[in-house]
């Protein structure tokens, strides 16, 4: 990797040939954007087969959900494929949704004459009905596990078998018309309005499925607002507009703050979307191209890697430089609901288990690393440190960020105790722990951190670095031992996060660490179905004292992302709290290098 300062003149170097580039959007007469994933990138294209961010960043360009989080403030949901926000006049139990008219699927060759069908109730019925079927190994089954009526009975006869069948009648499905339906619950469960925003549970047409198999994960077709144009793994994804996506006005210029306002947001207030005529993602798995591409205009905004950080912020008022804001460049921020954590397998033979003696192992590995030097080493201190799997901002968050059970290191003696009383005293018999994590960005420099903070009570650590889609693979089929990465929230709740602990969660679900502990499970279960309360937020903190004393992780932290905008991409506003919103950008190619 090039230093920052021999970076700098690289840029310089450059600057004679960058003015000479003509964009693609001036020379065809078309308005296009570039922009980063800063990862391998997405694994495929189908909803029902994604959990990661970059299959949620690559899916929801192309694909609908039946509610969205706003653009303005990503906090509160709104109706996207619905005319309507739903109701329910029992509680909660059953809900009754009305379909937004003249929605129209992507033209494609599934559809007779290759014109695109309108979407109707019965699409909604069958994308739900995926998540059961047995060839997508219920990857994403925790997101309805237990909450539509009769369709656990459903997914259950059809384990194991070759002949699912998406036609056998579901006691909780009720379709009125073609552009109405209810779906009635086994019991009022919160939080299920937030899944029906999720991109897992998109909208896709039975037709494309069928007639593509296995390739649908490669052959798209919604109702979103790009068509894919080309897709090669690990490298980019290219997408074109969509020139018959239904009526979605840009956010009305009420609906934005003042600062917004500052910076324009609001001024394509009303304005039908998407603008842009192409879109291309490009995976970047280490920050330096990332950084440079950003610097020489190539790619719209960038997440601000934390070796860079101080080329463009003053690292202690964290307010953008002035040569920085001379070059138009813009710069936004967000406090993230963010779990940032390094987990350990519960069913592994040598860090998983529920003895004193297993969980006394994990709980010295917990004792022996500091997050507090991870945060200034790596992230420029824009972390918060706390314990437990729940983020600041949500209930069941500890007051100061520690909770009453911690084993929140550093403490090498009380690690050394712990040690001894797994039958390790100073780390005599224990094998070297295989860790798996991403190889991108700082990673390889994370754990070099982790290995020497492990090595000064005796605990060795076995790097293992590859590609983040293969990361995932190998903590779905529960192969990894003890792996890193971080985990945002799907909505801003606590359960979403204590929902990774549930036993039935376990992996290839959301449950990455196959933590199964029957006290645990039952109090997630009646959680399910209480509202926001002191009565919850009780419930909610004895699970995550029950979690930090069996230690299935080393945690948590949470950043603040930090972006640089470039000035001739408008209507930017970054958020990781939903993906649809890259349909709100627009450009202004007289401010292109």
């Amino acid at each position: 990797m090039l230093r920052p300062t021999r970076f700098i003149s690289l840029v310089v170097a450059l600057l004679p040939v960058l003015t000479a580039i003509t964009p693609a959007s001036a020379q065809s007469g078309t308005k296009s954007a570039i922009l980063p994933i800063r990862t391998d990138g997405p694994k495929n294209l189908d909803p029902a087969k994604g959990s990661t961010t970059y299959d949620n960043m690559a899916c929801s360009q192309l694909y609908e959900t039946l509610l969205i989080s706003k653009y303005s403030d990503p906090m509160q949901m709104e109706p996207l494929l619905l005319t309507e926000m739903p109701t329910s006049a029992d509680g909660g139990l059953t809900w009754n949704f009305k379909l937004k008219p003249g929605v129209m699927f992507h033209d494609d060759a599934c559809f007779p004459g290759g014109k695109g069908r309108e979407m109707v109730a019965e699409d909604v019925f069958y994308s739900i009905r995926r998540l059961a079927d047995p060839r997508y190994e219920y990857e994403n089954w925790w997101l309805i596990d237990n909450t539509i009526k009769g369709f656990n009975a459903y997914k259950d006869k059809y384990v194991g078998s070759k002949n699912f069948s998406y036609d056998d009648p579901i006691e909780g499905f009720h379709k009125i018309s073609d552009h109405e339906f209810e779906i009635e619950l086994v019991e009022p469960v919160y939080r299920f309005l937030y899944v029906l925003s999720m991109f897992q549970t998109s909208i896709v047409p039975r037709e494309a499925v069928e007639m593509y198999g296995e390739d649908f994960s490669f052959k798209p077709v919604g109702t979103g607002p790009f068509l894919l144009e080309d897709f090669i793994p690990k490298k980019h994804l290219k997408l074109i507009r969509n020139p018959n996506y239904h009526e979605v006005l840009y956010p009305a210029e009420e609906e934005w703050t003042s600062e917004d306002r500052r910076n324009r947001l609001h001024r394509a207030a009303g304005e039908r979307v998407p603008f842009l005529d192409k879109l291309e993602f490009r995976m970047f798995v280490e920050d330096q191209p990332m950084w440079l591409r950003f610097s020489e205009g190539t790619i719209g905004y960038t997440e601000v890697p934390a070796e860079y950080f101080e080329q463009a912020f003053d690292p202690r008022t964290k307010r953008l430089k002035p040569e920085m804001r001379r070059s138009g460049v813009r710069d936004h921020h967000n406090a993230l609901l963010d779990f940032i954590f390094r987990g350990f397998n519960m069913e592994d033979p040598l860090v998983g288990g529920y003895s004193e003696e297993k969980k006394a192992l994990r709980q010295a590995i917990n004792l022996a690393m500091n997050l507090d030097e991870f945060s200034t080493t790596f992230y420029q201190g824009n972390t918060v440190q706390y314990d437990g799997p729940i983020p600041p901002g949500l209930d069941g968050h500890p007051e100061g960020g520690r909770a009453p059970v911690s084993y929140r290191g550093p403490n090498l003696e009380f690690a050394r105790q712990k040690l001894a009383a797994a039958g390790y005293p100073n780390g005599e018999g224990l094998p070297p722990i295989k860790f798996y994590t991403s190889q991108g960005a700082n990673n390889p420099e994370q754990v070099e951190l982790m290995k020497r903070q492990l090595a000064r009570v005796g605990i060795v650590i076995e790097p293992n670095l590859v590609d983040f889609s293969t990361l995932i693979d190998f903590i779905n089929n529960k192969k990894a031992p003890f792996f890193g990465f971080a985990w945002s929230s799907d909505y801003p709740d606590g359960e979403n996060n204590l929902a990774l602990f549930f036993g039935p969660n376990e992996a290839p679900g959301s449950n990455h660490y196959n933590y199964k502990r029957p006290e645990y499970d039952a109090m997630y279960e009646q959680i399910r179905t209480m509202t926001p309360g002191p009565e919850r937020t009780e419930m909610y903190e004895k699970m995550r004292d029950m979690i930090i004393e069996d230690a299935p992780y080393v945690g948590s932290m949470a950043r603040t992302r930090y972006y640089l905008i470039n000035p001739w991409l408008l209507n930017c506003k970054p958020t990781e709290r939903y993906w649809s919103w890259f349909k709100f950008l627009d450009v202004d190619d007289s401010k292109r290098p």
